[in-house]
């Protein structure tokens, strides 16, 4: 199984910059090598963030953070992660890693991290 550990988040005022990172241990599949951001606010359903495919060929991402995020990943270093910039307050979520087959919006990921906590203060 793959396993994956979000790392980064923290306190930020708005308009600063994160960056979290997704660290992969464990055993891992071929078909499951697109990688993927989710986010949780309270009070609201899970959303989508971001994607990225093996190459970096293939990414996607939400219209709300398109120009302020981007995701890249490190395959010698088995990570990715997810550079936030001009943060808002309503970016202020738990934010997930996932693992999964294709790097859409829509598919299904198949594993998952344990979310590291993102807070932007105005």
């Amino acid at each position: 199984q793959v396993q994956l550990v979000e790392s980064g988040g923290g306190l930020v005022q708005a308009g600063g910059s994160l960056r979290l990172s997704c660290a992969a241990s464990g055993r891992t599949f071929s078909s499951n090598k697109a990688r993927a951001w989710f986010r949780q606010a309270p009070g609201k359903e899970r959303e989508f963030v971001a994607a990225i495919s093996w190459s970096g060929g293939v990414t996607a991402y939400a219209d709300s953070v398109k120009g302020r995020f981007t995701i890249s990943r490190d395959n010698a270093k088995n990570t990715v992660s997810l550079q936030m910039n001009s943060l808002k307050p309503e970016d202020t979520a738990v934010y997930y890693c996932a693992a999964g087959v294709l790097a859409d919006p829509k598919a299904s990921y198949n594993y998952w991290g344990q979310g590291t906590q993102v807070t932007v203060s105005s």
